[in-house]
């Protein structure tokens, strides 16, 4: 009989008050308004930690969501991924209660300068011992771009052009300019890192120029693990460059299955194995002891959630005010310049803002699996076995309930089926996640410009 993988799960998270599921910010057991100390975190991490979660996974915004109804009143009033605090800067006080909890943190690579977020992936995955992961995003939002100081947002495909020159530059800053054994720490000798092995990098291309060294010597990691999001076309063939580990828009199973497979495909393409990747879909669990426990807490959410406020998030996903549309007029599809895979949908139905608001029933719009145990434990052994996916980004419902409930039920039963870990592995994230190096494969992109400036 053929061995059935592990489940892999990361709490899925954001530096503020509301996130995915809108509304719940307002359920008396909620911690989310603590968001801005430091105690909520490290509360949390602990939490995830005994979970024997992979990673929490940080999700960032650069911009405000103002295209619902041309602005950000409904925004500002229920936490919309506004208030949003920097994500990496929580990190490090995480790590240092943590042994093995890994650390997906999301920047922005339209706006940052490459010489600059190197050195802060650098710092963190010292500071982590290995831990840490960059979650590779282009951003989407018009008010991002204006915010920064661009008339608009760049194109979708240019931003991804962009993006392939930046992970050029970024792997030669990680992995070609400070040498393997460059480090001695030779206090006889007075020689701390030898000059011999330490080069200054060069990049002259369409988007970016730089001439230095990097300044970190050699992170545990040397190149943070790479996360990214997107199905078009583009962000495909992307992550088949690129990923290793993938968050897929999901929907159907044979929907998700069809994903998994193009994305396997474009790292088999991309001289890459299929299992590169590791593929994770967003999912809402509410797990309690009984299947009528379960259900009275999933209508006890539903009653503090707002799916308008799930609907101004979604506005914004798309580029299209929803709220030009009566209730059961039908979405018509525009071209915009925010994220394709998710605007293409009003392409292939005729989708009507009451559907919509349903669908944000718990004011986002992700799956939810609700029952005990044995019914959670059952839908995501399917959900894997049925798409091929490797895990989840588990979203909170109401914060930490939703993380302390997936470890005290749905943990256990997974591992009495042999689909869970029952501990740690030793090592980096990337050794955790892959029983690999602590470096890129040499067949990652990344990895064949090792010692090339």
């Amino acid at each position: 009989m053929a061995v059935k993988k592990q489940i892999s799960v990361n709490a899925f998270n954001m530096n503020c008050i509301g996130h995915i599921n809108h509304g719940l910010w307002t359920h008396p057991r909620d911690r989310s308004t603590e968001f801005n100390t430091l105690g909520y975190w490290t509360d949390l991490a602990r939490t995830l930690e005994k979970g024997l979660f992979d990673a929490i996974f940080i999700a960032d915004i650069t911009g405000v969501y103002d295209v619902y109804q041309q602005g950000v009143d409904l925004t500002l009033k229920e936490s919309v991924q506004l208030p949003v605090n920097d994500p990496a800067i929580i990190i490090s006080a995480m790590a240092a209660v943590t042994q093995h909890l890994g650390f997906g943190v999301t920047a922005n690579l339209t706006y940052e300068p490459p010489y600059l977020l190197a050195r802060r992936f650098s710092t963190l995955d010292h500071l982590t011992g290995g831990r840490v992961g960059w979650n590779i995003v282009t951003g989407y939002l018009e008010s991002a771009a204006k915010a920064i100081g661009l008339d608009n947002q760049v194109p979708h495909d240019r931003r991804y052009d962009q993006a392939e020159e930046y992970l050029q530059l970024m792997y030669k800053l990680w992995e070609g300019s400070w040498e393997p054994g460059s480090v001695i720490k030779d206090r006889q000798q007075r020689i701390y890192a030898d000059p011999t092995k330490v080069h200054k990098i060069q990049h002259a291309g369409e988007f970016y120029r730089s001439e230095g060294y990097h300044l970190c010597e050699p992170s545990p990691q040397r190149t943070p693990l790479l996360f990214q999001a997107g199905t078009s076309d583009k962000g495909i063939a992307f992550a088949g460059r690129h990923a290793e580990c993938s968050f897929i828009s999901g929907g159907t199973p044979d929907k998700t299955r069809e994903q998994v497979n193009r994305l396997r495909q474009a790292a088999v393409d991309a001289g890459r194995r299929p299992d590169d990747i590791r593929l994770y879909v967003g999912v809402n669990v509410v797990v309690a002891a009984t299947e009528a426990e379960a259900k009275s807490k999933h209508q006890e959410y539903l009653r503090y959630a707002s799916p308008e406020a799930g609907l101004a998030h979604y506005s914004s996903t798309t580029g299209i005010d929803l709220a030009r549309y009566e209730l059961d007029e039908p979405i018509g599809y525009a071209e915009t310049q925010a994220i394709d895979s998710v605007t293409r949908r009003f392409k292939d139905s005729r989708i009507t803002r009451r559907q919509l608001l349903e669908q944000h029933a718990l004011g986002g719009r992700y799956p939810t699996l609700v029952g005990d145990p044995v019914q959670i434990a059952d839908a995501l052994e399917s959900l894997v076995d049925e798409t091929g996916i490797d895990g989840f980004n588990l979203a909170r419902i109401v914060t930490p309930e939703s993380y302390e409930d997936f470890a005290t039920y749905v943990v256990p039963e997974l591992q009495n089926r042999g689909r869970y870990k029952t501990h740690y592995a030793e090592g980096t994230i990337r050794e955790k996640l892959f029983a690999a190096e602590p470096w890129l494969p040499g067949r990652h992109p990344g990895a064949q410009l090792r010692n090339v400036r």
